[in-house]
């Protein structure tokens, strides 16, 4: 049992720093010049020297993928807290259904944000050079892993 809780516990740290890292670390969009997250986009004359950066925030499909990343980051430290105040509030035999709910809200949000970013990025970013970086992929990666989380705690049964 110790070991089941320890793992669960692990996946959901796991799943947290995959939403950390994919917010903030600039790479969701890389070309040979430059390098665009959800906060800047910074271009660089070398592959080492970047000599201008501006803030994305002007789009509105851009601001929407900021914030369900941010939401889907505070789902995921709320349910984190939630399944440790249940962990000792719960009955014997109780599920940890309102954990599961907001990580698997967290899994949708972080969904909602990379469609909404692979749909709309066209419209920002004209070269065809241009490829995904590893923080989307990250992001791809956090969304199957915070649903299995989700659906581990809504199974999940209190235990003596």
């Amino acid at each position: 049992m110790l070991l089941l809780l320890l793992s669960i516990i692990i996946l959901h740290v796991a799943v947290l720093v995959l939403l950390f890292v994919s917010t903030i670390v600039s790479q969701w969009m890389v070309g040979p010049d430059h390098a665009t997250d959800l906060w800047q986009n910074c271009s660089s004359l070398s592959s080492k020297t970047i000599y201008h950066c501006f803030s994305t925030s002007t789009n509105e499909w851009l601001q929407s993928v900021q914030a369900t990343m941010i939401l889907s980051i505070i789902f995921s430290v709320l349910s984190l807290f939630l399944f440790f105040c249940q962990l000792f509030t719960l009955t014997k035999g109780g599920r940890f259904y309102i954990t599961g709910v907001f990580q698997v809200l967290a899994g949708l949000c972080v969904m909602s944000a990379a469609v909404i970013y692979t749909v709309k990025h066209s419209e920002w970013h004209f070269n065809t050079e241009n490829s995904y970086g590893f923080a989307y992929m990250l992001a791809w990666v956090a969304f199957p892993l915070a649903l299995l989380s989700g659906i581990v705690y809504v199974i999940l049964r209190k235990r003596e």
